[in-house]
């Protein structure tokens, strides 16, 4: 193969060269230039929500994870009950690292395959006083359903709840604008869809909240509160920064910044989604949701009802044919999931829906019909 196999996954992504070339020079963690370029990253996230009159960014070491995890062991006290509105798999991750935190949680469930309701949020909150922050999932790729931002918000702040985000795949691509939107903490990750490579993730505080913070957090690293403090005071980072993956970013940022900003990321990807949709279902593959509740970051496909599909086999052959596909995330049916994200355009895609239809003519298989 003469190129690098690209990655249609929710994150790590396929990058471009002037990303990667970024990463060629070795950087001093507490030198002035860094700390130059960690400014520079700060004041440009700030302004893909515009949030730089209401909200501070907390940049942090590690994956999207770390992130979450801290975000809500920073502005949950330990006294605190956090609701957590769970329609797939990153919705229970976040359920179960509060409880692993030692905060009371607890789930509103809803169908997989279903956004999260506001209405229903809205009945909870007013059925236990004792809810003091809410937790949502803006884009859960488990399935790849888009969550109501705004209606969430709308229910916690009439109701005097501090709002949690992980916006981690959607930040960057969907409209967030903290102007109308209210929340506490959003929580994104360098390795999605700014494009650049994992490693550090980053949380945007309200700033009226910020100073209430001091304390909640059991973790010495993962204090956000701190963190925010000592990089106001000092321009640096507490403890050693990925110092490679911060500049990656900066360099992904002004490619991001080039292209359009996040109105041109969302008509890339949404070209992306609609060339992946008309190509696999040429193929006869079938999305396991509904179009209108759908994100153009990633789709999950049920499986081909053929006796002779394993994903493995599959992963292995689409692999050789240079695409790096990603399991399903689900539980009741078997499926798989195509990314729409990264340093691609839809040339990419139909050379992607290629490849897939060369691993089911190595397989055997005639069609990605699915058996239901």
């Amino acid at each position: 193969m003469d190129r690098e196999r690209i990655l249609l996954t929710p994150g790590p992504l396929t990058t471009t060269l002037r990303t990667k070339l970024a990463m060629l020079r070795d950087w001093g963690s507490w030198d002035g230039d860094f700390n130059v370029v960690t400014a520079r990253v700060r004041k440009s996230l700030l302004k893909v929500i515009h949030g730089e009159d209401s909200h501070v960014v907390v940049p942090l070491q590690g994956s999207g994870t770390f992130s979450v995890e801290a975000a809500v062991a920073t502005l949950v006290p330990r006294d605190g009950h956090v609701l957590v509105l769970d329609n797939g798999a990153y919705c229970k991750r976040a359920a179960k690292l509060t409880g692993l935190m030692g905060r009371e949680c607890t789930v509103l469930a809803f169908d997989e395959s279903q956004p999260v309701d506001a209405k229903a949020l809205d009945a909870q909150l007013a059925a236990d006083a004792g809810i003091t922050h809410v937790v949502l999932v803006h884009c859960e790729t488990g399935a790849g359903v888009l969550n109501p931002l705004q209606e969430v918000a709308q229910v916690c702040e009439r109701r005097g709840k501090g709002l949690i985000v992980d916006a981690m795949s959607s930040f960057g691509a969907l409209p967030i604008d903290a102007r109308e939107v209210r929340f506490d903490a959003l929580v994104a990750a360098s390795g999605k869809c700014l494009e650049g490579v994992p490693g550090m993730g980053f949380v945007f505080l309200r700033k009226a909240i910020v100073e209430g913070c001091a304390g909640n957090s059991q973790s010495l690293a993962m204090d956000l509160h701190d963190q925010h403090v000592y990089m106001e005071r000092t321009g640096q980072w507490r403890f050693t920064p990925p110092t490679h993956v911060v500049v990656a970013l900066a360099e992904a940022i002004a490619q991001f910044e080039e292209e359009g900003g996040q109105p041109a990321r969302l008509a890339r990807y949404t070209g992306n989604y609609r060339t992946l949709i008309d190509g696999m279902s040429r193929l006869g593959f079938m999305p396991f949701l509904d179009p209108r509740v759908q994100a153009p970051i990633i789709v999950t496909f049920h499986a081909p009802g053929d006796a002779r599909y394993d994903f493995k086999t599959f992963y292995g052959f689409a692999r050789e044919h240079g695409f790096i596909l990603y399991p399903g995330k689900l539980t009741q049916v078997e499926t798989f999931r195509v990314g729409c994200i990264g340093a691609i355009g839809r040339h990419e895609i139909e050379q992607a829906v290629h490849a897939v239809e060369l691993a089911l003519q190595d397989m055997g298989i005639a069609s990605g019909e699915p058996a239901i």
